[in-house]
């Protein structure tokens, strides 16, 4: 007899290798799924941030405002298609009657898509769905948020100083609550040698959701640029 947690005959062996088969089709079709959907929206900006910020409060409202004006300007509108600023810059989008983009995630505790969205995909993994927020975008905007947008805006950053992407703008909005996290990068990893100056030049601070647009179109009229990572 077999001891227990052994493969029987190889048969559970056999059966993990086919789920994991199994979970690179289902990966592969949400690489194809979001290609299918999302060509075409170029000249796109994503907007990362907070699904936890509140419509009254007053960094919402400046959100809406950029997304607003993106939309005035010409670009598509990508978030993670979740509450708080995401929906903030959605809605603005909307608003403005440029397509609004929502990147929706599965998670344990269930995030539902915000409804100010014309385009939504739900993705099951992280990495498809970060892989799409980056694809199409000819700039950044990392608006106040936790774990998730420190995150996005790291990996933005290593893509950018590895030179894997193109290094589009990435425009820190609230100064207030950056000011910190640049702080840090200069007098802690800057001053012991682990990034560069060039590295810390690939970020902008604004308060205003006009310097942010301007700044935007003013970077991809010299670069005559219209989005699409390369994958």
């Amino acid at each position: 007899m077999p001891e227990n947690n052994q493969p029987n005959n190889g048969y559970e062996i056999n059966a993990l290798a086919k789920e994991e088969s199994w979970r690179l089709f289902r990966i592969m079709g949400e690489f194809v799924e979001g290609f299918d959907s999302l060509s075409g929206i170029e000249p796109a900006v994503t907007v990362y941030g907070s699904a936890r910020t509140p419509p009254d409060n007053p960094v919402y409202q400046k959100v809406d405002e950029i997304g607003f004006k993106l939309g005035q300007a010409g670009f598509s509108v990508v978030t993670g298609g979740g509450p708080g600023l995401m929906e903030a810059a959605n809605r603005g989008a909307m608003r403005s009657g440029a397509k609004s983009i929502g990147l929706n995630i599965r998670l344990p505790e269930e995030q539902s898509p915000n409804p100010y969205t014309n385009i939504t995909l739900t993705f099951k993994h992280f990495f498809v769905r970060k892989v799409m927020l980056v694809k199409y975008a000819t700039a950044f905007i990392i608006t106040p948020g936790g774990l998730g947008t420190l995150d996005e805006l790291t990996e933005i950053l290593t893509l950018m100083q590895t030179l894997t992407i193109k290094p589009f703008p990435v425009i820190l909005f609230d100064s207030s609550y950056w000011n910190g996290f640049i702080n840090w990068l200069k007098e802690s990893v800057l001053s012991q040698g682990f990034i560069s100056e060039k590295d810390l030049s690939l970020l902008r601070l604004s308060d205003s959701p006009d310097e942010i647009v301007g700044s935007i179109l003013e970077w991809t009229h010299k670069h005559k640029l219209s989005g699409q990572q390369p994958v």
